[in-house]
């Protein structure tokens, strides 16, 4: 058996453990690949972890295989960070993905994805997008077709998962793990979330009990988007036209260069931003493609397998299947292809506020997976 997992541990903490575990007492001699995003997470934060770090603490945890997703899903919503991480968990040929789950009700999952997929439910959504906010128009227009509220992050990105193996016609089943807490809570329990840990770091409490020591020494607060506004605001008042960056259009491009003069940190200029058709989170994604200079044209790259790192187990499988996998398979930078081009920036621009990432930039990674 073969275990998908997509994670961004961010930080890795309890929880992971936990998920891990189970995964390991269920099916003990499986094989566990990840799908982990790297410096860049979903919501548009900056991993408080680097992914070198992260990649050897989920190692010591139990995984066998981990591939980086690349920043061009990883920095997405939903739909499209699940498209990109599915798709490579299927050219890796995993049997299985097994998720959070705070329903934990597979059944139910399966029938909300199936409504999601529907001509009737997408055009319920161009209906309510006159009226809602995106994620309003979903909720709104799932209800009214099912009588389902489903608003809970796990079950939420878990669907988006069941979507892309619908639509693909993936040969890959999937399971869910009880969620014990939930994903954005700010309140610190044995089993925490990361936005709670995250939460605690910024208001300097002790994060001891809620993470493991491997996770303790790594952390640097100083990767925090807040510590980068300095950046956006010089990016954003001495560019003329910001139209070419990612997600920048006539109507938010305005409002970006009227709101950074009056704004003193992330928070507050997302807030000036904000309207109803752009969320807060689609604003800090935003934000984060001015940072590093994400060009439209950048985006249109092919998916491909970043190979961070694995045990005699991940080796072994992967040597098994390569000559079965049509994507790329990066090893190291010099075999990329300019694949990897835009990881090397986001590095470069990171380590002026974080100086490890001077050394880890330089990091060449070659892994022998014959």
């Amino acid at each position: 058996m073969v275990i998908g997992i997509i994670c961004e541990y961010n930080p890795f903490h309890n929880g992971h453990i936990y998920h891990l575990n189970k995964i390991k007492e269920k099916y003990p001699t499986s094989t566990i690949v990840l799908v982990m995003s790297g410096e860049i997470t979903e919501r548009g934060d900056i991993s408080i972890i680097n992914k070198w770090d992260k990649t050897e603490i989920a190692l010591k945890y139990g995984v066998d295989l981990v591939i980086e997703l690349p920043f061009k899903y990883s920095s997405q919503s939903a739909d499209l960070f699940a498209k990109g991480a599915m798709e490579i968990l299927n050219e890796l040929k995993v049997d299985r993905i097994i998720f959070g789950s705070e329903c934990n009700n597979k059944e139910l999952l399966m029938k909300v994805a199936t409504i999601q997929l529907s001509e009737e439910y997408n055009a319920l959504i161009k209906k309510y997008l006159d009226k809602y906010s995106y994620p309003d128009a979903l909720g709104k227009a799932l209800k009214d077709l099912s009588g389902i509220n489903i608003n809970n992050p796990n079950d939420l990105l878990g669907i988006s998962y069941i979507k892309e193996i619908i639509k693909n016609n993936y040969n890959i089943d999937f399971e869910t793990i009880k969620r014990t807490n939930d994903y954005n809570s700010k309140e610190l329990n044995t089993i925490s979330s990361a936005t709670s840990i995250r939460e605690a770091i910024k208001n300097n409490i002790d994060i001891t009990p809620y993470v493991p020591i491997e996770t303790l020494k790594v952390i640097d607060k100083r990767l925090d988007l807040d510590n980068y506004f300095d950046l956006i605001k010089y990016k954003v008042l001495s560019t003329d036209d910001l139209s070419y960056i990612l997600g920048i259009d006539e109507k938010i491009e305005p409002r970006i260069k009227k709101s950074i003069l009056v704004s003193n940190d992330i928070d507050e200029l997302i807030k000036n931003i904000k309207t109803k058709k752009y969320s807060y989170n689609r604003i800090k994604r935003i934000l984060i493609y001015i940072l590093i200079d994400y060009k439209k044209i950048e985006h249109n790259t092919n998916n491909y397998i970043r190979i961070l790192g694995f045990n005699e187990k991940g080796r072994t499988y992967l040597s098994s299947i390569k000559e079965d996998i049509k994507f790329p398979i990066i090893t190291n930078y010099s075999n990329s292809n300019n694949l990897i081009d835009i990881d090397i920036r986001i590095n470069n621009i990171l380590s002026i506020k974080a100086k490890k990432y001077d050394e880890l930039k330089q990091v060449i990674r070659k892994i022998d997976i014959k």
